[in-house]
């Protein structure tokens, strides 16, 4: 099989690793940088070609690996593999759906999933209602466009509230007010889905005087057992978004398992150390199952 990786950046772990992996399994793989890519947009021959014009084409599969400031040209050049008749591991509709934190809100509310209690609105002068919305304070301010816990604020007591909302709002940004689950203790759970499984599980621990468990902030991670409501929570949030492959944050509170965050480029390095599992093979495999079901011939072992 002909691999692309489409990201921006060769050196992160996780994409070191799923080249190695599909070598392993005998597939040719390039890593394509978005920011070189441009495309001819036609109704009888669409094509993507890569800076110095070469026609990136005869690729059967896609793995999108788009970082959050280039998710509006990253997705246009997924979505120009898909005319091609390209498999993507997940599609341009869904990413784009799983980058805004609101809509992503929303459409796990509809369908029923469980997640902290969130208030948005457009006018400071809905501060107040927004906090009593929330349960008051101690509560999470939020910006729409952070990412890896920047933008993430802890705000104690009311005033600090309505202190930080005014200050985002004063900035023209959008935010999201959330309840703040304190007997969460800093602790939250990375569940990694490839298709209809879950394929690893990891808690991602808070370091000392931080709120936030993720990796990039010096959280710690180790193996955990999900329970059966998690699980089924994990994969109904990734099949509600569209996504074929992603990381479903769940935090764990007295009234059950609640949905944090649906991330649909999933770092590898925590997940494969806390596990010591082969999450890039893993992914591989998908695509070998999927892309051409029943055709594909590997070199590699399952």
């Amino acid at each position: 099989m002909k691999i692309a990786l489409l990201g921006s950046n060769p050196e992160l772990y996780s994409h070191i690793r799923m080249i190695e992996a599909a070598k392993e399994r005998g597939h040719d793989i390039d890593f394509i940088n978005i920011k070189n890519c441009y495309m001819n947009i036609s109704k009888s021959n669409p094509q993507v070609f890569y800076r110095g014009g070469e026609v990136l084409e005869n690729y059967d599969a896609i793995i999108p690996r788009i970082r959050p400031a280039l998710t509006f040209y990253g997705t246009a050049v997924v979505r120009q593999f898909e005319m091609m008749g390209v498999f993507c591991l997940n599609e341009s509709v869904a990413i784009t759906r799983s980058r805004d934190k609101l809509r992503t809100l929303q459409l796990l509310s509809r369908k029923g999933i469980d997640m902290p209690i969130t208030a948005f609105a457009h006018s400071p002068e809905d501060t107040k209602d927004m906090i009593r919305l929330v349960g008051g304070a101690p509560l999470i301010v939020k910006l729409l466009e952070g990412t890896q816990g920047v933008g993430v604020v802890l705000a104690e007591t009311s005033k600090a509230a309505e202190s930080v909302i005014t200050a985002f709002k004063s900035l023209k940004a959008d935010i999201l007010v959330q309840e703040f689950i304190k007997e969460a203790a800093g602790r939250d759970i990375r569940c990694f889905v490839v298709g209809d499984r879950i394929i690893g599980s990891m808690q991602r621990v808070a370091k000392e005087g931080e709120f936030r468990a993720n990796v990039h902030l010096g959280g710690a991670v180790k193996p955990v057992v999900i329970t059966a409501e998690e699980k089924k929570l994990a994969l109904k949030a990734t099949k509600v978004l569209g996504l074929r492959c992603a990381g479903v944050d769940i935090i764990r509170s007295k009234s059950g398992p609640k949905v944090l965050e649906v991330n649909s480029s999933p770092g590898l390095e925590g997940i494969e150390e806390a596990t010591d599992m082969d999450i890039a093979s893993e992914i591989i495999k998908y695509l070998e199952k999927n892309a051409f079901p029943n055709k594909v011939k590997t070199k590699g072992k399952d």
